[in-house]
């Protein structure tokens, strides 16, 4: 009897088709080879089982084995009835079979029985022959209603078994994927495993698919994105329910109390008391000069506000305003006392004494209250020389006096100084308009150089202020150099900076020499708004050094220069990132739009802010909020020594355009105190962006936006800003207009700048906006600047790479998935949606006036399903899509270094080698691109001549049929081809994609 046996690795199946009744099947698989039958174990209810069971057949006649034939049947088992469903077969002929060292593991595609069978998917076999005589044969052992044990086969048989299907796996001709074991091949066991051992695949997937879910949250989390970009509760957007001055919000509208509501229905009413000290008279004499040096003390409870003192003067005017939170006050009477300054101890001159629950209450648009004059009294209350000017009153933040007065929230005990006072208080600033300047250098000519012997290389050197650029050296024949270059600047109103033009001769390395130099002021530079032509002018050039005089009066000509300069009003000047505009409006302002509505914002309060700094032992923080949005910033006053502090300030935009942004920051005011480690900077502790055209007209959106900063450290929760914004629409038809107009003015596409313009524009925009706002008091500091306009955001980041492509491959997945299902309809995986996808094409390819409706219909219901789920909430900055909550370490330093680098040569030399690695995979694509190309082109370019020949051909033939044949009916045949039966079809590449790719490119050309 010969020893040679066939063996049979049942492995997997894939995609069965459900047939037990419940969307599921319970699979076996039956072998039949040779006159015998032998049975795999039964996988109850899966549709990708799993065995992994093997089987081996003795070999009668060897000579014969290539007429023999293996029958692999798929059967569906239903205990209730004792019966089974035919779900597919696979019939492998005796000249396949080879031997166990060749053997890998390949997925067959499940044939019919008859012409009415109904099957779907693969299976998975492993067919090999041996002669190994210690391998008893399993089809005399059992019988073939008998489930299959695994036979008693050497251990060594076995882990040679397993170590060849791991091997298999990773090198198998299939497009579907095997589970991988996390094991070892090595150490596998040799008893067979169990069901629930087996489909690993299977728990990855739902493991997978668990961590994608959301975790259950609260009922107040507001989730703004899919599935795919949840992120942690704690950085969640929150929904919240505050009561304002207009009454309680609920569901964006405010349901409005009994009483009148204020004016100022986006923030919580806060009253204070309002101290005006207006000024003195007749104080008497302190001094034995019989002089005084008074000031005024304010005093409620522990809070106390002074004013600045005089020096010997007996009637002096503060005009000075103090408000007294009346949430904090404890005591009932107001104490404001006149006293004498001394290098001491300040000497008491007289006092004026208020019962605050007598105090009248103001309110908007009231005018304001009359001050009155107060006679001073001693400690024991009788009245003595000298009379005080006051005013006490009641109010809200509505009350004129609250920007500027001094605030008993606000109040340092670190630093109560006028000049910290100043540092505190709510302002509001208006960005300077700024100004293209455009100077194009024509020529110059008689230039006049020291050296004789030579002609000179010259160039133009034209500055602003800190703007310096330069045109490109000419090595002219001759003293009349030609250069014509456009060189940008900005510039802002007022005009304080000169235009300084130099002409420069390059006499060697380093070394240049002015020929001649002009200075014109930008208040005489002529202004444009379109793109008609600047006259251009001569221009005389000054010598820099005379020392003759004499001979400067036998001057009779000068050297010149022709240039053409203008004022481009035309252009919108971008100062901020181009995603986070908050305006798009040109410079000049005859070509403004009126405004399409009103934009109002609360800044509430802050809570759980992280502390910034340590006073008397503990952390706190000094917490400001700054508001942009157009050319007008917002700053509230700063809340010292608060971790939770209330703003309550409200204020008002215009808005021209929807397609903008509403920044919100919060800092630190790093200038009160003693200066810190960070260099007296302020510090951020976050910012939020609001897009307008994301609001809805008429509706308050009052959120707790969580204050995100990534840090050297990973992600970092900073605490969380309370906001309530209203976008009111004034003009519907005019909103609606601008959706069809450019987004950006006119300019910006009839004469465009480069990458590179716009960046080197930005960077100085930037500059000098913050040098306009320093200048304010309180001055709003460059690092705010800089945090508020993103100045940052076009530097490299590994991280921002990775977001940037997984947004892509998000933009891209709707693609994919059409992809997919038409995938399967070619594939008929579902045979009645294919029927009726091909019903549907037949229709569009005999009525093709059907196909545009049919698409804008489809998208049109698309639409209307989609607005049960629209988005009821602004976006908030999301961590997973930023991809900051993995972020790696190194990434991170990598993305907060300076630029340029200040890390060591060999971290330096780390990071330049995987950016070498990312862009030689960036270059991989775009090779792979252009060798498409370059084959399309060799369709015809005779590059190959039996190619291009074939080409020729097949068009000519294809001119003729399409021309004698009915559009209709090549469309039919071409539709019908593509999604033709799996039957009809094969795993190979077409024809003509077997063409296409042979043709040549020009890789053959590349070094």
């Amino acid at each position: 009897m010969s020893n040679l046996k066939l063996g049979v690795e049942v492995v997997d199946a894939h995609n069965l088709l459900p047939r037990d009744g419940h969307g599921s099947s319970s699979a076996f698989v039956e072998l039949h080879f040779d006159g015998h039958d032998l049975r795999t174990t039964i996988k109850e209810r899966d549709l990708n089982p799993v065995w992994n069971e093997t089987f081996y057949f003795n070999v009668a006649d060897p000579s014969n084995l290539h007429c023999l034939t293996l029958d692999a049947y798929v059967y569906n088992t239903t205990k209730a009835s004792d019966s089974r469903n035919f779900l597919g077969r696979v019939s492998l002929s005796g000249t396949s079979f080879v031997a166990y060292s060749d053997a890998v593991i390949l997925h067959y595609p499940l044939e019919k029985r008859g012409m009415f069978s109904r099957v779907r998917g693969e299976l998975g076999l492993k067919v090999f022959i041996t002669s190994d005589a210690n391998i008893r044969s399993t089809a005399t052992a059992l019988p073939s209603d008998v489930p299959h044990k695994e036979p008693e086969v050497p251990a060594l048989v076995k882990i040679s078994d397993s170590v060849v299907h791991k091997k298999g796996e990773s090198k198998r001709h299939t497009f579907h994927h095997l589970p991988s074991s996390s094991q070892p091949a090595a150490s596998t066991p040799p008893v067979m495993p169990h069901r629930e051992q087996v489909p690993q695949r299977d728990h990855g997937a739902a493991f997978a698919a668990d961590k994608m879910k959301a975790e259950p949250q609260p009922s107040k989390l507001v989730r703004m994105f899919s599935a795919a970009s949840n992120q942690p509760a704690d950085f969640a957007l929150k929904e919240t329910s505050p009561f304002l001055g207009g009454g309680r919000v609920v569901g964006g509208r405010i349901i409005r109390p009994e009483k009148t509501a204020s004016t100022y229905d986006l923030v919580e009413q806060m009253y204070f008391l309002y101290v005006r000290v207006v000024k003195a008279r007749d104080l008497p004499s302190m001094d034995i000069s019989g002089s005084i040096d008074p000031f005024v003390e304010v005093k409620v409870g522990n809070y106390k506000g002074i004013t600045k003192h005089f020096e010997k003067k007996q009637n002096p005017e503060w005009n000075q305003v103090f408000a007294f939170s009346k949430e904090r006050m404890q005591a009932t009477f107001l104490d404001v006392k006149v006293k004498d300054k001394d290098l001491v101890k300040d000497d008491f001159v007289g006092i004026v004494r208020f019962d605050v629950n007598e105090v009248p209450l103001r309110v908007p648009p009231d005018s304001p209250l009359a001050p009155e004059w107060y006679k001073l009294e001693d400690k024991k209350g009788m009245k003595i020389k000298g009379e005080l000017m006051l005013a006490v009153w009641v109010g809200t933040q509505a009350d004129e006096a609250f920007p500027d007065a001094w605030h008993s929230d606000a109040a340092t005990p670190v630093d109560s100084t006028p000049n910290s006072i100043s540092l505190i208080r709510s302002k509001v600033y208006h960005a300077p308009r700024l100004w293209y300047v455009r100077v194009n250098v024509v020529e110059a000519q008689d230039l006049v150089p020291t050296e004789n012997n030579r002609f000179p290389d010259v160039y133009v050197k034209v500055q602003i202020g800190n703007q310096m650029m330069k045109t490109k050296t000419v090595q002219a024949r001759s003293f009349n150099p030609l250069w014509n270059e456009d060189l940008m600047f900005v510039a802002a109103e007022p005009f304080e900076d000169h235009l300084v033009i130099s002409v420069e001769d390059r006499i060697g390395p380093g070394k240049d020499e002015v020929l001649g130099k002009l200075i014109i002021p930008l208040s005489a530079v002529e202004k444009r708004a379109d793109d008609r032509m600047i006259h251009s002018r001569w221009f005389n050039l000054e010598k820099p050094v005379m020392v003759d005089i004499d001979q400067i009066k036998k001057e009779k000509f000068s050297s010149k220069i022709h240039l053409r300069i203008c004022l481009d009003g035309g252009y919108h000047v971008l100062d901020e990132s181009t995603h986070y505009s908050s305006d798009l409006r040109p410079t000049a302002k005859q070509l403004w739009k009126p405004p399409i509505g009103v934009l109002e914002l609360g800044i509430l309060n802050a809570v759980g802010l992280h502390p910034m700094k340590n006073r008397d032992g503990r952390g706190t923080s000094d917490t400001y909020c700054v508001a942009k949005y157009g050319h007008k910033w917002v700053r509230t006053r700063t809340i010292v020594d608060n971790l939770s502090p209330k703003f309550n300030e409200q204020y008002t935009w215009e808005v021209f355009d929807p397609a903008t942004v509403l920044m919100v920051g919060v800092f630190d005011n790093g200038q009160l105190g003693e200066k810190g480690g960070n260099g007296n900077k302020d510090l951020k502790i976050g910012k939020v962006r609001i897009r307008i055209s994301t609001l809805e007209a008429g509706r308050i959106y009052t959120h707790s936006y969580p204050l995100l900063v990534l840090s050297p450290t990973g992600v970092k929760k900073m605490g969380e800003l309370h906001l309530a914004l209203r976008f009111s629409c004034t003009n519907f038809a005019n909103m609606l207009y601008t959706y069809t107009r450019p987004l950006l003015p006119k300019m910006h596409y009839v004469r465009p700048f480069n990458i590179m313009q716009l960046d080197i524009l930005r960077h100085q925009a930037v500059t000098i906006v913050a040098a306009r706002l320093g200048r304010a008091e309180p001055p709003l500091r460059k690092e705010v600047i800089e945090y508020m306009s993103d100045a940052d955001s076009h530097l490299w980041s590994m991280r921002k790479s990775k977001a940037n492509f997984f947004r892509l491959m998000t933009v891209f997945s709707g693609l994919f998935a059409v992809g997919k299902w038409f995938g399967d309809i070619c594939m008929w995986r579902n045979p009645i949606t294919t029927v009726l996808v091909h019903i549907l094409f037949s229709m569009l390819v005999c009525f093709p006036e059907l196909i545009l409706p049919t698409m804008f219909l489809y998208m049109f219901l698309i639409g209307v399903w989609n607005f049960r789920y629209r988005p009821r909430y602004p976006p908030h900055m999301n961590t997973k899509i930023s991809q900051a909550d993995a972020v790696h370490p190194d990434e991170l330093d990598e993305e907060f270094d300076t630029f340029p680098t200040t890390k060591g040569a060999d971290l330096v030399r780390i990071r330049y080698d995987r950016l070498r690695s990312v862009a030689g995979r960036i270059q991989t694509v775009v090779g792979d691109v252009a060798t498409q190309g370059e084959r399309i082109q060799a369709l015809l370019s005779w590059r190959d001549p039996r190619a291009t020949a074939i080409f020729v051909i097949f068009c000519l033939v294809a001119a003729l049929v399409l021309y004698i044949t009915p559009f209709q009916i090549i469309a039919a045949l071409a539709g019908f081809y593509v999604m033709r039966h799996p039957r009809f079809r094969h795993r190979l590449p077409s024809v003509p994609i077997n063409f296409f790719r042979r043709l040549p490119a020009r890789t053959d050309s590349m070094l």
